[in-house]
């Protein structure tokens, strides 16, 4: 069986990729938006913000608890959903990191 293509690549750099696939869609960002101007909330609450249906909603909540950018406790009946702030961050320090890398350079094309 030959090498899976993340094999060419780092941790890092497959981790990265994932959580940059995650956030890869508009309805991903608005729910994280919302988040971020709310706290957090369930499902219920986020389906009434985004013009989305709620099976749509689910699916991308899904995709960022899989990613773990969102986090969901179990309150009742429902899950109510907040940002991880532990991933946010390693999302902030790559990013930040590779500014600083680009900002030392000399010369660009």
């Amino acid at each position: 069986m030959g090498a899976s293509k993340s094999d060419y690549f780092s941790a890092e750099q497959n981790e990265m990729a994932q959580l940059m696939k995650a956030l890869g869609h508009p309805a991903r960002i608005a729910i994280v938006e919302h988040l971020v101007k709310i706290n957090s909330c369930v499902c219920t609450d986020i389906v009434n913000e985004i013009p989305l249906s709620q099976p749509t909603i689910s699916q991308h909540l899904k995709e960022l608890k899989n990613a773990k950018i969102i986090k969901g406790t179990i309150e009742g009946n429902s899950i109510c959903y907040c940002l991880n702030h532990e991933t946010l961050t390693k999302i902030e320090s790559y990013i930040k990191q590779i500014i600083k890398t680009d900002q030392e350079k000399k010369s660009c094309c």
